[in-house]
């Protein structure tokens, strides 16, 4: 007989990193003492009111507590210049939501696993790397080489964009506001990602009363394309499981197959889905029943931590 959900709670909380803040929140299932915990971070330019509630909920609904939180100068984070994304800035910001919970006196600082998806999923790879602590990380349409997917973008889009890298390269250095470019747009448009399912896979994703800031500073697409976590999967101590779509338009499925057949611990799932639909309807229930599997298989078989952080 399958067990009853959990009920839980969820918080309000923040944490340090650099010199401000992230915003995040905290749920916790009722009635689990010190439960194992779960971070969770999100895409490129995307913010956890968009179905990270939803990934949490879950978890929590099978004991497990989670931190599902937004990179600095995003959403209702702190940090200015606002949209300003940082491949080391947001690893940081990994590393201080590890931090965080591991402290927490309320839930288990031994049992700590992470979940990364799109962008976030190429993270959670890199940090996994560089924390063998961990006991589970999950990459779900991943981000693994950022050549190859501005490959996908095309030469003629590429060229589009190059001028606007140009001009934000040179505020930055005169101290000027940044020079924006979209995160998503149609195809033909010039934006970081113009698939056709980008756009409105972005817009499916907000909740109501809450609008897509659909920019971000143009100076990250070189530290975008220059970032190939998927390189690192070789070196994941922990389990990691990979579910991986297999008509991905944003992140190539078949780099990401074989950067992920390289994790020593690896488990590769593969949907017939596209890159936005894991997040809705029943691609979503498929990709999140298989995670909190694994999850619970790995965290509930660690021993209740005696530490407080």
């Amino acid at each position: 007989m399958a067990q009853t959900p959990y009920e839980f709670t969820r918080r309000d909380v923040s944490f340090r990193s650099g010199e401000t803040f992230c915003s995040a929140w905290l749920y916790l299932p009722v009635g689990v003492e010190r439960p194992p915990v779960v971070v969770l971070g999100h895409g490129l330019g995307a913010v956890r009111e968009m179905r990270l509630d939803a990934y949490s909920e879950r978890f929590a609904g099978a004991g497990i507590a989670t931190l599902a939180f937004t990179y600095r100068y995003f959403g209702d984070s702190g940090g200015a210049p606002r949209q300003l994304m940082s491949v080391r800035r947001q690893l940081a910001d990994w590393d201080a939501a590890l931090a965080f919970v591991k402290a927490h006196p309320d839930v288990d600082g031994g049992r700590v696993a992470i979940w990364g998806s799109s962008f976030g999923g190429g993270h959670a790879i890199q940090v996994a790397s560089r924390h063998p602590e961990l006991v589970a990380a999950i990459s779900q349409c991943p981000f693994t080489d950022g050549f190859e997917s501005a490959a996908a973008l095309g030469m003629r889009g590429s060229l589009r964009i190059t001028p606007v890298v140009m001009r934000d390269l040179a505020a930055r250095l005169f101290g000027r506001p940044p020079v924006m470019v979209p995160i998503a747009a149609l195809p033909g448009q010039p934006a970081l990602m113009n698939a056709h399912d980008a756009l409105p896979g972005y817009l499916a994703l907000m909740p109501k009363g809450l609008a897509f800031v659909n920019r971000v500073a143009a100076r990250v697409i070189p530290e975008i394309v220059g970032y190939r976590p998927g390189r690192r999967a070789a070196r994941v101590k922990p389990p990691i499981l990979f579910c991986v779509s297999r008509t991905d338009t944003v992140t190539p499925p078949e780099r990401t197959i074989a950067m992920a057949g390289r994790a020593p611990r690896g488990e590769i799932k593969l949907y017939d889905c596209g890159h936005f639909d894991f997040y809705l309807g029943e691609h979503f229930e498929r990709a999140v029943s298989d995670q909190t599997t694994f999850l619970t298989r790995h965290l509930f078989a660690q021993p209740v931590s005696t530490l407080k952080g």
